[in-house]
């Protein structure tokens, strides 16, 4: 039996594919679509509408957020910082962080968990 050419999320496996295009915005919504999900980690595409966001909380493990395009608010132990598209931060495991959506955007977020 030959292997599925999808990925259990249903993605292409051994094909390019853009990001930006595969998770789509929603008014005053944040949609999810997970690529990955396996026991080692997940990866997971998110589009915020602006205004939109995730209240603080923690993870027991890092998590590498790589904003696709638009502009996030992310605070990460009181200290906020502004990332746009193409650029990348991590938020330490175990530390109170939050994602606000100062423009809309669309960010890859990515758990490798220990």
């Amino acid at each position: 039996m030959a292997e599925s050419t999808k990925s259990d999320a249903g993605f292409p496996r051994g094909q390019a594919m853009l990001l930006a295009h595969t998770v789509d915005y929603q008014q005053g919504s944040i949609v999810s679509r997970t690529v990955i999900d396996k026991k080692s980690g997940t990866v997971t595409l998110f589009a915020f509408d602006e205004g939109q966001g995730l209240s603080e909380h923690t993870a027991p493990f890092d998590a590498l957020v790589y904003i696709i395009d638009g502009e996030a608010r992310i605070n990460i132990s009181g200290t906020q910082f502004s990332v746009k598209g193409g650029e990348t931060i991590i938020m330490p495991a175990h530390e109170p962080h939050a994602v606000r959506a100062v423009k809309r955007f669309k960010m890859m977020l990515v758990m490798i968990r220990e």
